[in-house]
């Protein structure tokens, strides 16, 4: 799997942005980024912080690792 530009950092930081009131097209274009990608990312970041997505990252690579076995 390819991995992705953006950090879950830097991926809170947009989402937090957004929120805050910036149009997703002015985020979408000054970081570089098509407007789907920026609706994937509030579907399934959507009201986390970033301990939940850091302890979500580490169950996918536990599921992965497990389903290889």
């Amino acid at each position: 799997m390819k991995k992705s530009r953006f950090s879950e950092t830097q991926i809170m930081a947009i989402l937090n942005q957004a929120e805050g009131g910036v149009p997703v097209p002015e985020l979408c274009r000054e970081h570089g980024m098509s407007n789907a990608r920026f609706y994937k990312w509030r579907s399934k970041y959507g009201g986390m912080d970033a301990s939940l997505i850091s302890r979500m990252k580490a169950l996918d690579d536990e599921y992965k690792h497990l389903k290889s076995l």
